[in-house]
């Protein structure tokens, strides 16, 4: 059994049991989180919504929150001697998906 559950502007496929990152929720440790917004669902039928399953959710403890490796990010231009050079870490939640919720 499995889910496509949107949160954060993406989509994520999940099933009992995954561990997955997405954006940051603002939420400690341990505490229960429930996505709403379950687009399609299989348990063996597949059934998708428009735009979402109505009375689907899952329901998932959250892990830990923390921060991504840094990407940098370098511009420049050419005989100028212009040079600019950022650095940025985007924060996540790491959730445990506890039950698909039909």
């Amino acid at each position: 059994m499995y889910a496509i559950i949107a949160t954060g502007g993406k989509q994520y496929k999940v099933a009992e049991g995954d561990i997955i990152k997405v954006e940051k929720l603002g939420v400690e440790a341990g505490a229960t989180v429930s996505f709403d917004q379950v687009l399609v669902l299989n348990n063996g039928q597949v059934v998708v919504g428009n735009p979402t399953v109505a009375g689907a959710s899952v329901s998932a403890t959250v892990v830990e929150e923390g921060k991504n490796k840094k990407v940098i990010v370098y511009r420049y231009k050419r005989k100028s001697g212009y040079h600019k050079k950022n650095g940025h870490r985007q924060s996540y939640t790491k959730v445990k998906i506890d039950k698909i919720n039909a």
